[in-house]
């Protein structure tokens, strides 16, 4: 099993301790990028996928780095709706 699929499970767990980080290696793991805007978009990022022109916004967590539930649903819902997961 490898790195993204095991990340992938704990995703779908949707873990009170899921990370920011974490979430970027899973997206990085189905093709996104972060995109890097300008200095005026603070917390707010979009991870953007070319191969399917899918994007994820999403605000940054802060000041501790886990992601709230809601966050998790709407970047599973994405993440369905462009067929990358089943």
């Amino acid at each position: 099993m490898s790195k993204t699929e095991k990340l992938l499970q704990r995703f779908l767990l949707k873990p009170k301790d899921f990370t920011f980080e974490e979430l970027g290696k899973l997206l990085k793991g189905f093709g996104y990028e972060e995109a890097k805007t300008g200095r005026a978009s603070g917390s707010r990022v979009a991870f953007i996928n070319r191969k399917t022109k899918s994007i994820i916004r999403l605000h940054r967590p802060h000041p501790s780095p886990e992601l709230k539930r809601y966050q998790l649903d709407d970047v599973e819902e994405a993440l369905r709706k462009v067929e990358v997961i089943k």
